[in-house]
């Protein structure tokens, strides 16, 4: 009975916020039911088990579940001040104490649901397209992501929130509605190109005075927003779409070998990522005299070159494609298609040296199939036919050097010595002039 007799004093308080009676409703008979303190009886007694807390708080009926029909607006001001009435409690209450531990749980209850009744998750679609986004419905409950639109926390236990699938688009479902930039992936797709000046900056007059973005005033005292500078891009952003974030940019680094991370504005930071791993820098074209001063693209350069002559060994043996050798290299695709285009992410690897030592390895796997494991490679080698000596030739052989003209294989010392023309060359010539007599 000690139960039944907390759980009307609690009702009688006003406290659960479903409980729609109005005060002058008394019981029949028109007696008004004397007003009692129900705080220090509604937390009284010793309380050992979290379901004697919920017992006390007067959760254990469910007065959280969602009444049959739609809420009216009372429903919201009655959680509200339920809402207020904790808070109050919570300061009254001693500190660290059972009791107040209690009533911040039942604080807790009353915000979730407050927060279903403003922004109900069942309305929401899993899928919205928007400016080319795929907004894709979230279901963690970070707190770690910030929205992108309002600049604000997501706190994604009580609020529904999505990212696009192609650009990671962070957005609440309230600010979907004010998004104004479109995907950068589309950007990607349709222009995978680098801006290769460092730095190509206009001036704030030629911007108006506004972000280059989102055209909110802006000027380089703060007021009435601070002007922010782009490093990529070198236009000026406004605080909402620039957040001081720094990425590596590519101009500097092909033009000054710099890889110090510089500040970018959010929708260069995204294209930034998207393209990192794209080969679309021909450093030959761009700045030929960058392997002049940089020792490791010489040497990763000379083994690109190997791998593209190991290539057609590789894909007429059976066994290196039982073996799938060249998917060693799928996460750098084009480095079994070319030798001079880079990404960024290569040329940070190279910087690193990471790059050298991982491709290195590739490399010596390679080699040892063709030179060692297999016998249908191995058959595929040359004999130098100038000193006729010496071991079984490769063409990615340190000490060879290549006929350009036939791709016979000779030892470096001996091609470079010999006066006279490639001896395969002069025997496919002659063969050639016997057969145009013949037909003559």
């Amino acid at each position: 009975m000690e139960y039944d007799e907390r759980l009307a004093l609690f009702r009688q308080t006003r406290l659960n916020p479903f409980d729609r009676g109005e005060e002058e409703d008394g019981p029949q008979g028109g007696k008004t039911p004397p007003q009692h303190d129900a705080r220090p009886e509604l937390f009284s007694g010793s309380r050992t088990h979290s379901s004697d807390r919920t017992m006390d708080l007067g959760l254990a009926e469910d007065h959280f579940s969602r009444p049959m029909g739609s809420f009216v607006a009372s429903d919201i001001e009655q959680l509200k001040l339920a809402i207020e009435e904790c808070k109050k409690l919570i300061l009254e209450l001693p500190e660290h104490s059972e009791r107040q531990k209690d009533t911040v749980v039942k604080l807790i209850h009353l915000r979730l649901k407050l927060q279903e009744l403003k922004d109900p998750e069942e309305d929401e679609p899993n899928l919205r397209i928007l400016l080319e986004h795929r907004f894709s419905k979230e279901k963690s409950k970070s707190v770690k992501q910030t929205c992108d639109k309002c600049s604000t926390i997501i706190w994604g236990l009580i609020q529904t929130w999505y990212t696009c699938t192609g650009c990671y688009y962070r957005c609440h479902s309230k600010c979907m509605n004010m998004i104004t930039k479109p995907c950068v992936r589309s950007k990607v797709s349709h222009q995978s190109e680098y801006e290769l000046s460092i730095c190509p900056e206009i001036g704030l007059d030629r911007q108006d005075y506004r972000c280059a973005e989102c055209r909110t005033p802006i000027s380089l005292r703060g007021v009435p927003s601070e002007a922010r500078q782009c490093d990529y891009t070198g236009q000026y952003y406004c605080s909402t779409c620039h957040w001081n974030d720094t990425a590596i940019v590519p101009a500097r680094v092909i033009h000054n070998w710099e890889f110090e991370p510089r500040k970018v504005c959010r929708s260069s930071m995204r294209y930034l990522a998207l393209m990192m791993s794209r080969p679309v820098l021909k450093l030959k074209e761009i700045n030929p005299l960058l392997f002049n001063f940089v020792e490791e693209l010489v040497e990763i350069r000379k083994l690109r070159q190997d791998i593209l002559l190991m290539k057609p060994y590789f894909i007429t043996c059976k066994e290196a494609m039982e073996a799938r050798l060249l998917l060693q290299l799928q996460d750098r695709q084009h480095f079994v298609e070319n030798d001079d285009m880079y990404s960024l992410q290569d040329l940070i690897d190279i910087s690193s040296g990471r790059l050298s030592c991982s491709l290195t390895e590739i490399h010596t796997t390679f080699a040892k199939h063709i030179k060692l494991d297999c016998e249908r490679c191995q058959a595929k080698g040359f004999v130098c036919e100038l000193c006729k000596e010496g071991d079984i030739l490769f063409p990615f052989d340190s000490h060879t050097s290549v006929c350009h003209e036939c791709s016979a294989v000779f030892h470096r010392d001996c091609y470079y010595d010999n006066s006279t023309t490639c001896p395969r060359c002069a025997r496919m010539t002659e063969r050639k002039q016997d057969d145009d007599v013949k037909d003559a």
